[in-house]
């Protein structure tokens, strides 16, 4: 019997990367341990939009963040204001943003090797940011790291929530394969989604491979006891695909 590959990822992203998996021949099954939903728009949240062109950048934290920014945009402005110049941490979501709203979006360079704020950090169009207004649109919580280094360098930021996270309970076979590392190895690209599995991971699912997008990640993981994390060069489904073919 063919052991699965699990995947965390919630939404239409873990549907693609299910079947990029698949494509490859790999068995998958897709735990539905988190669900993405968009916040209702206040009247602050409708400030911000209808004030985008007042911002000199504006930061995605990811692929949710930019269907929740593109559809706003889309409402309020029927004709994109100009001069803004737009930040992604991922690949994944300067496409999205391209394809919805034609924009050309800053991103790490590749020889970086994994899409993390720190690598975006290191952009030289975002260290010194006197007088700058910056957006960043993101979920609720996460981490303050973005926001607390660009107001460092100067810059005047605006955190907007626009989605939240909910963590689920996983299902009882779900719980079963965890606790016996009944699978051939699990994806994890979120520290949220990463703490949370880790309550029902026993000794021998430690010991399965742990495929991760980052190093931050995989430091994480040997703080939770998992004892082989992998590092992809980043949360795209090729990068994933990579890593698993190491184990």
């Amino acid at each position: 019997m063919t052991l699965p590959v699990l995947i965390t990822r919630p939404g239409a992203r873990g549907t693609v990367l299910a079947e990029a998996l698949r494509r490859e021949g790999v068995s998958v099954e897709a735990l539905d341990v988190m669900q993405l939903q968009a916040l209702p728009e206040d009247a602050a949240m409708r400030q911000v939009w209808l004030d985008i062109d007042q911002y000199h950048k504006v930061v995605v934290v990811s692929p949710f963040a930019a269907g929740c920014l593109s559809e706003a945009l889309d409402r309020y402005w029927p004709q994109l204001p100009v001069g803004i110049d737009y930040y992604s941490v991922g690949q994944s979501t300067a496409a999205l943003l391209y394809d919805q709203l034609g924009v050309r979006v800053h991103v790490p360079p590749q020889r970086e090797g994994e899409d993390t704020s720190e690598a975006l950090l290191r952009l030289a169009s975002l260290q010194m940011l006197s007088h700058q207004r910056v957006l960043i649109v993101a979920g609720e919580g996460g981490r303050p790291l973005l926001a607390d280094t660009l107001a460092e360098r100067g810059a005047q930021v605006t955190p907007l929530a626009v989605y939240q996270r909910r963590l689920l309970t996983p299902s009882g076979p779900v719980k079963t394969r965890l606790a016996a590392g009944d699978y051939r190895a699990l994806i994890v690209t979120s520290g949220e989604l990463l703490e949370h599995l880790a309550k029902w991971c026993q000794p021998k699912a430690l010991n399965q491979p742990l495929i991760v997008s980052s190093r931050r990640l995989a430091t994480l993981a040997e703080r939770l006891g998992f004892c082989a994390p992998i590092v992809a060069s980043g949360a795209t489904p090729p990068a994933l695909i990579a890593a698993l073919a190491r184990t």
